[in-house]
């Protein structure tokens, strides 16, 4: 996930044309699905707070930061994944130098992986290591 503040300029050519040649190295990661998101004026929020479902559409005025974008990738391990955030990361740095944001990695679990046996969502791997 990409967080950055609401109200950017657009991305800049030489910036776009770098994440461009990433998805053409040598060893690319595999990409799984990717997009940008639409602004919050264009969005709305389904929230459920002491036992009431409210809708409330955007721009929602009290938010600093948003997911501006996603991307679904494909790494062996933890390690890699973190080392192509920080590389793409760096291209932001080195052809946007005024934009602030930040990557989000995060792993996401299939439902081969996951239980709801305990009442609560957990990970099946950690369910068996707890009850040895």
């Amino acid at each position: 996930m990409i967080k950055h503040t609401e109200n950017l300029k657009k991305l800049p050519k030489e910036l776009s044309d770098a994440i461009a040649r990433l998805s053409q190295s040598e060893n690319p990661p595999a990409v799984l699905a990717s997009g940008a998101l639409a602004e919050t004026a264009a969005s709305s929020r389904v929230r459920i707070s002491d036992g009431k479902l409210s809708v409330t559409d955007g721009p929602f005025t009290e938010t600093k930061e948003v997911v501006g974008g996603f991307a679904i990738l494909e790494f062996k391990s933890k390690e890699e994944a973190v080392q192509s955030a920080r590389e793409y990361m760096e291209l932001y740095r080195k052809y946007w130098p005024e934009w602030q944001g930040e990557t989000e990695v995060r792993q996401i679990y299939g439902p081969e992986e996951i239980t709801f046996e305990t009442g609560r969502m957990e990970l099946k791997a950690d369910l068996k290591h707890h009850k040895k």
